[in-house]
């Protein structure tokens, strides 16, 4: 199957050198890797097509509208996600390619974070308090697992159902969980507690991007969450799924 990674990035030239530089020794390679420049003013453009990724222009500010931009223009039956801080282990594509090809009806796969830059006590509580918080949180809330915007993966198939609904113009919200939110109930979604990456701790160490994330979280469960109780959406995926198995016995 052909695997395509999207990175968004905006003026991120410095880290994208490091995280292409760990694409590059997969040992499981990209088919393709898509940078979706959204307006950027430094060289990251240049950064990108130097290790050989191919750069979409997307003018409109706001990940969502990056990430989404991306995603429409991957030619791979899985589409991966990471940031430009994002540094991936060299096994990181092989786990997914296998993740995928041995479950046909897993249509979302998430992972976790490490902070590897950071001192031991940082790591643990960006790791247990900010990663494992945002897991334990969000899953009850929403019927299955978050995605985890620096290491997920889906089906192309999956993003085409869903891209139709996804809010890209909006620049406050998380759009990773707003993707999650738009998961059908039939779908599957699974965490790789396994499918590990790094990524920097700006989200822990700048009070004003930690504030930020933690607003977005709120914003984007107000265009969603409020709409619906949580045991409602534990219902509809237990009775589609539940079709779903009677289909595939029948």
């Amino acid at each position: 199957m052909r695997i395509s990674v999207v990175v968004p990035v905006r003026d991120d030239a410095r880290p994208l050198e490091r995280c292409l530089a760990a694409l590059a020794a997969q040992t499981r390679s990209a088919d393709e890797i898509v940078v979706v420049d959204n307006g950027s003013s430094d060289d990251t453009a240049q950064v990108a097509r130097a290790a050989g990724a191919r750069v979409v222009g997307e003018p409109v500010r706001g990940i969502p509208r990056a990430a989404s931009t991306g995603y429409d223009a991957a030619t791979g039956e899985i589409i991966a996600r990471i940031d430009a801080d994002t540094v991936c282990p060299a096994d990181w594509l092989e786990r997914i390619e296998e993740r995928f090809a041995s479950d046909p009806s897993l249509d979302f796969l998430t992972g976790d974070a490490r902070f590897p830059d950071s001192p031991r006590w940082l790591d643990w509580l960006g790791r247990h308090c900010y990663v494992g918080v945002l897991y334990a949180w969000l899953t009850p809330l929403l019927g299955h697992a978050p995605l985890f915007g620096s290491n997920f993966a889906m089906r192309a198939a999956a993003w085409r159902e869903v891209g139709g609904d996804v809010h890209r113009d909006r620049r406050d919200i998380h759009d990773d969980l707003d993707v999650a939110f738009h998961v059908r109930p039939w779908m599957t979604v699974r965490r790789d507690r396994e499918l590990i990456v790094g990524i920097s701790d700006r989200a822990l160490t700048s009070p004003v991007s930690y504030v930020r994330h933690a607003w977005w979280v709120v914003t984007t469960w107000h265009q969603h969450g409020w709409a619906e109780a949580p045991w409602r959406r534990w219902a509809r995926r237990a009775a589609a799924r539940g079709r779903v198995s009677e289909q595939a016995a029948g």
